[in-house]
């Protein structure tokens, strides 16, 4: 066998490979909540009854899914807005030579690589009324009194969209910089010749110029963010008073303390395709914007 006909071979192979986990992990799945969202599936129960639509209809009476996927949108368009330009910042500091760039881009692309439940226990040890930033804040006489950063709605949903924006910003700062990197240096001198200054300069060169990888990096964040569970599952388990439970969340406990499989898979139904539509949305109207550009 040649060795192009080799070549040929492990890559319908690996292809093939892919497809077939593609369908077992995700396609197969996916189907089977479909299947499920019709029934009253309930682990307790041998057997399961066809309700049609009765799971659908339940979901639209239902105070406290409503309350959830509310708190979901804002927290994912608050985060993604917050979390894509503390990255651009961070890129356009970033955006150099040498072992201190590079030392720097390690250290602020680490928030990504690190477990979501670890950086909730490390960020519920900080946030605690009796934590490290309460404790820097009282000593430096920026507060009189520690602050309850998990302890009240306001403050949790504000909390929690910190750490998440945190996070994700070294995801975003990683691609913003490698769009930064491919934007050729001759553009910035002729601006600079023609008189532009810094600010003009990134708006007539850098906001244009990485337009491709603000499409990507804010469909991502915003998939992410409707998704999330297990930050929010360790730093406040949803709470106080179900102020910062994410959809995800909800459907966890439908499904494993209230034992309701059929109706958390209604749930996760309608955020897949929810999720879906906003994706798309905000991909296509991007993509024009790359367009216009």
């Amino acid at each position: 066998m040649s060795q192009r006909k080799t070549q040929d071979f492990g890559l319908r192979t690996v292809a093939g490979v892919g497809l077939v986990l593609y369908v077992t992990f995700i396609v197969v799945p996916v189907f089977m909540s479909l299947r499920s969202s019709f029934t009253d599936q309930n682990p307790l129960r041998s057997a399961s009854s066809f309700v049609g639509l009765a799971n659908y209809r339940e979901m639209w009476q239902d105070e406290e899914l409503r309350a959830s996927v509310l708190y979901t949108l804002a927290l994912a368009f608050g985060v993604t807005l917050a979390a894509n330009a503390l990255g651009l910042a961070l890129a356009l500091l970033l955006n150099g030579t040498g072992r201190s760039y590079r030392a720097l881009r390690t250290i602020a692309f680490l928030p990504q690589v690190v477990s979501g439940i670890i950086v909730g226990f490390v960020w519920k040890t900080i946030l605690t009324h009796d934590g490290l930033l309460n404790d820097v804040l009282v000593s430096a006489g920026v507060v009189s009194a520690p602050v309850d950063w998990l302890g009240t709605p306001g403050m949790a949903r504000m909390s929690v969209g910190v750490v998440v924006a945190w996070v994700l910003s070294g995801f975003t700062t990683v691609v913003y910089l490698a769009a930064l990197q491919h934007i050729p240096r001759e553009l910035y001198d002729s601006g600079a010749i023609d008189g532009a200054g810094p600010v003009q300069r990134f708006r007539l060169i850098t906001w244009p110029m990485v337009a491709p990888a603000t499409t990507i990096s804010v469909t991502i964040s915003l998939i992410t963010v409707l998704k999330l569970y297990d930050i929010i599952a360790v730093l406040t388990a949803g709470g106080p008073s179900y102020a910062t439970q994410s959809t995800a969340q909800y459907i966890v406990k439908m499904a494993f303390t209230s034992d309701r499989f059929g109706y958390a898979s209604a749930v996760a139904m309608f955020l897949l395709l929810a999720s879906a539509v906003i994706a798309l949305s905000v991909t296509s109207a991007l993509r024009r914007r790359e367009i216009d550009l």
